[in-house]
């Protein structure tokens, strides 16, 4: 039984949840749903009865299936700029930080709800919005890291973006393919092996305005 189920089988029947709890059970349930079946194949039908509610409850608070995939997708996009940004800021060491925000990578793909399937994997990538939202995502990440090596270089702001994107798609690409063959390496040796080749290229900056180390 799901958390969802769970949830739902110990709540008195007739029992009316906040509108903001409740958006929250129906996202919970349709992530579910999407990751499982992917968005043509999913029903709204499906995400109702996932979340034990009508679907007329599901319509009041999402007008179409659209709509809540979108909810959805800006949901886990936002997760991800978060752990990322937030591993950069953990550390002035250098090589932690690209340590840090690989496994931010590896983590956001080891969660078992797979919401990096939504992120990364979507079979709605061709729907203007969903290809919007991913290339946002991926842009806004690499620019948190541009800023570190911008900052700590000196080189140009596209030299930088250049070597950030590098990074970010590196770790997320890695990640996946980790998770995906079910890798007998852990993850932080994972992290360790990627951690190390890339600093060795990175490395080979030098710190703007004082000797490298």
């Amino acid at each position: 039984m799901s958390a969802i189920e769970q949830t739902e089988a110990a709540r008195p029947r007739g029992t009316r949840l906040p509108r903001r709890a409740r958006r929250n059970q129906l996202l919970g349930a349709a992530q579910e749903v999407f990751v499982a079946q992917g968005y043509h194949s999913a029903a709204m039908d499906d995400i109702a009865e996932r979340a034990g509610v009508s679907k007329p409850v599901l319509y009041q608070h999402f007008p179409g299936k659209l709509d809540l995939y979108l909810a959805l997708l800006d949901q886990h996009c936002e997760a991800l700029l978060h752990s990322v940004r937030t591993a950069l800021a953990s550390t002035t060491d250098n090589k932690q930080r690209v340590a840090a925000t690989m496994d931010a990578y590896f983590a956001y793909v080891e969660d078992p709800g797979g919401a990096f399937r939504l992120v990364f994997e979507s079979d709605l990538t061709n729907e203007p919005a969903v290809r919007e939202r991913v290339d946002k995502v991926s842009l806004e990440c690499a620019e948190a890291i541009c800023e570190v090596i911008a900052e700590d270089t000196g080189l140009s702001r596209d030299e930088s973006m250049l070597l950030a994107v590098g990074l970010g798609g590196v770790s997320q690409v890695v990640a996946r393919y980790w998770l995906a063959a079910d890798s007998k390496v852990p993850r932080d040796t994972a992290v360790g092996l990627l951690t190390s080749l890339a600093w060795k290229g990175i490395a080979g900056f030098p710190l703007h305005g004082i000797d490298s180390h």
